[in-house]
């Protein structure tokens, strides 16, 4: 089957999707734009390159600019863009990001990593290439290709996907997503797991580290009840959660102390808990009371209602730069403030973060 086939089929077929590229592979947009009746795949299509434009797209800066993990949430706004703009049944995002041969030798692997997102399975392959195999057209050529015949392949098109040579390799990994998960990232279900818990530990948990262990335990003999860890699936900074990375961050856990939500705010939590005591850091209480995360004239709004509902929460400190910022450290409205119970740098203290154990994993 040629690749113009291979694209005429997926012209043809039901699924349509947004695109974005970088870093490398934009022959794959080449590839679908030069065969007629590309609209009846690509709804949209965007080439975020630099790093403040990749930053924009995804809500934030990667650990990596070329890593699956970044594909992935590519591939999820790409998925959200998708289903706003055209709504159906069989949308999709694609993304790829690529780091090639370049004017300059690199340090690090010649390799390139695609991921579609649909609403009910998270698909990621990484190919790596053989450095100094090919030249970097030579390169661009192979990574649009085999995104084409794996975007085929997810389509659910029989193609004869060309077989990497010179010592390439391809991995891949699919996470599908059960009925509630589905739900979660639809927005049509709010709690998978406890739903009326009394002590609620909201966070990303990218990785879960001895530091959460030692609040979870502080906090359990602090208030006498169990903790139960939240994992929400819906993110204001970040794309949602993809199922692939839904399924490594909940497998941390034992299943009967986390719930997972699709509640990204506060006052969301709020509604749908009502009054539970919430465990966070003094990062995220800093954020709880930061204007920018509401709509203009809002926050005492539902800061209110966040109190009116009965929720309290019991602050962490965390190490800020040179220093140590405590509860009392907070400008936080006298409001929130009242509802609010510090723990003592005697009592507690980790001054490493998830973000740092991150680089040490990449690092090693």
């Amino acid at each position: 089957m040629t690749d113009e086939a291979v694209v005429r089929a997926l012209h043809e077929g039901p699924a349509r999707g947004v695109f974005a590229v970088t870093g490398g592979g934009s022959l794959l947009l080449s590839n679908l734009l030069g065969v007629p009746g590309a609209s009846g795949t690509v709804v949209y299509a965007a080439v975020p390159y630099a790093a403040s434009a990749l930053a924009a797209f995804i809500g934030g800066t990667p650990d990596s600019a070329c890593s699956a993990g970044t594909a992935r949430d590519l591939a999820m706004r790409c998925f959200l863009q998708a289903t706003e703009l055209d709504p159906g049944p069989d949308r999709f995002g694609f993304a790829l990001t690529a780091s090639l041969a370049t004017t300059r030798p690199k340090a690090g692997e010649h390799r390139a990593h695609f991921a579609m997102q649909t609403s009910s399975v998270t698909r990621t392959w990484s190919l790596y290439l053989a450095k100094g195999a090919r030249s970097r057209a030579e390169e661009e050529r192979l990574v649009a290709d085999v995104a084409l015949h794996v975007l085929a392949d997810a389509c659910g098109i029989a193609n004869d996907r060309p077989a990497p040579t010179g010592g390439e390799t391809l991995e891949t990994d699919i996470a599908r997503g059960d009925a509630p998960w589905q739900e979660l990232l639809a927005g049509t279900r709010q709690v998978v797991g406890d739903a009326r818990p009394r002590t609620l530990f909201p966070g990303a948990f990218h990785p879960l580290h001895d530091g959460h262990r030692r609040m979870a335990q502080f906090a359990e003999g602090r208030l006498g009840v169990p903790v139960t860890f939240e994992l929400s699936i819906h993110n204001v900074d970040k794309p949602p959660l993809n199922f692939h990375d839904l399924r490594e961050r909940a497998a941390q856990f034992d299943a009967d102390a986390l719930c997972l939500t699709s509640t990204a705010t506060f006052v969301e939590k709020a509604r749908t808990f009502g009054a539970v005591t919430f465990v966070v850091g003094a990062d995220t209480m800093r954020r709880i009371a930061d204007p920018k995360y509401y709509p203009a004239g809002d926050m005492t709004e539902a800061l209110d209602e966040i109190a009116d509902r009965g929720c309290r929460f019991l602050v962490f400190g965390r190490s800020d730069a040179d220093h140590f910022v405590a509860l009392d450290d907070l400008d936080l409205p006298h409001g929130l403030r009242t509802r609010c119970e510090g723990v003592s740098e005697a009592d507690y203290r980790e001054d490493l973060s998830s973000t740092e154990i991150r680089a040490m994993l990449k690092a090693h």
